[in-house]
């Protein structure tokens, strides 16, 4: 890795957590051969979801997730982290001008080489984080401007015209999530039963994926009812299903057309591995024992047109198998020897993530959050793989 003396790197983004998914492992890696990090968050987030009761209420939350971003920039490595209170869910409704002013002032003050925001899309198109890319972008380039905030440099504040700005990106991918569960689930020497916090976890990892672009599995909770076949002997093996509630019986069928239950399946039970590893057809019906809830994960959205049993066709809906990506990718920075910052990092955002940092396989976690991708808007440069190349 290209080290310089004295790098200083700074991330402005709109809510706590947003530094673990679109910087975490580049400032962890950074950071340990010598950087100065900071993190500016705008909001407490303080209208995000609590996942965990235990740790927040609606009341507490700004302050809960507040505290969770010092711990998780402190897992990170990252030595200074600022937590402004602009009202979560209402940047895109101040005046920009009012924004850059903040993200000019916070430049100013850090004196950065580097400065990292999201992409225009906002990553997923939430307003907040587009609010922050434009103001960040224009502070950039008003942060060496004397003209620009006299007040601030009346008040002590240089002007700083940091060196390179660049844009979180998240490429679209082929990538598929239930690929590698199956290839844990068939290395596994006895059947695996998952926790209720497993569970949990699972989805918000599988939501978090999907939305992100890490994977592009075609993922959904369906219920069904007691009786309901939900997979059929012989018919091709396309999805993994994940019991999150309820009780399914698996049964072999011979060729006589008699059944033998060979066991039931709880909650935490996966169903549905062998088939989709060896590419072979269903060798079981699973039948709902009870009323069940599952969750599905397909490489692609089911159609609605598909048949059932050995002469099932047409089950998902074919897609075009490339990468896409929002935006031009000009750096890619291999993260995978500090994927476990990046998970104790999403772990100290418990009200958000209740997940434990070994939680899942980590082979998974390292191909899922081992690289982290930029857009370099300020100077224009070609692909890289490093921050400030020689």
């Amino acid at each position: 890795m290209v080290t310089q003396p004295n790098l200083r790197l700074l991330g402005v983004f709109a809510h706590p957590d947003d530094e673990v998914f679109c910087v975490g492992g580049t400032f962890a890696k950074y950071v340990a051969a010598g950087a100065e990090a900071m993190v500016v968050s705008f909001t407490q987030g303080e209208a995000g979801q609590i996942r965990d009761a235990n740790i927040a209420t609606r009341r507490t939350l700004g302050a809960t997730r507040e505290r969770e971003l010092y711990q998780s920039c402190q897992q990170l490595g990252i030595q200074h982290v600022q937590c402004l209170n602009n009202g979560d869910g209402k940047l895109m409704s101040l005046p920009h001008e009012e924004l850059v002013r903040q993200v000019t002032q916070v430049i100013r003050r850090f004196r950065p080489d580097v400065v990292f925001t999201f992409d225009e899309t906002g990553g997923y198109g939430h307003p907040d984080h587009i609010a922050i890319c434009r103001a960040t972008t224009t502070a950039f380039s008003m942060a060496g401007n004397a003209s620009a905030w006299a007040d601030q440099l009346a008040e002590g504040l240089a002007l700083h015209p940091p060196k390179r700005l660049y844009h979180s990106n998240f490429p679209r991918n082929d990538r598929l999530l239930l690929r590698f569960l199956v290839q844990w689930l068939t290395s596994l020497d006895t059947r695996f039963r998952g926790t209720d916090e497993f569970l949990h976890g699972l989805m918000l990892l599988a939501d978090e994926s999907s939305m992100l672009g890490y994977a592009a599995d075609h993922i959904k909770v369906e219920w069904y009812p007691s009786g309901f076949y939900i997979i059929e002997q012989g018919e091709p093996a396309t999805s993994l299903y994940l019991i999150l509630s309820g009780s399914v019986s698996v049964v072999i069928e011979d060729d006589q057309g008699h059944s033998n239950q060979v066991v039931t399946l709880g909650a935490g039970s996966f169903i549905g591995e062998q088939g989709v590893a060896y590419g072979k057809p269903r060798n079981a019906h699973v039948i709902a024992a009870t009323n069940v809830t599952c969750l599905v994960l397909s490489p692609g959205a089911p159609t609605s047109f598909a048949g059932r049993g050995e002469q099932t066709q047409h089950a998902i809906a074919e897609k075009q198998s490339a990468l896409t990506q929002i935006g031009h990718v000009t750096t890619c920075i291999d993260v995978g020897s500090f994927v476990d910052h990046k998970m104790l990092a999403m772990a100290a955002h418990r009200s958000q993530y209740p997940v434990t940092p070994d939680m899942f396989p980590r082979n998974l976690v390292k191909e899922m959050l081992g690289r982290e991708y930029f857009t370099l808007v300020a100077p224009p440069l070609l692909m890289q793989t490093e921050l400030l190349p020689d």
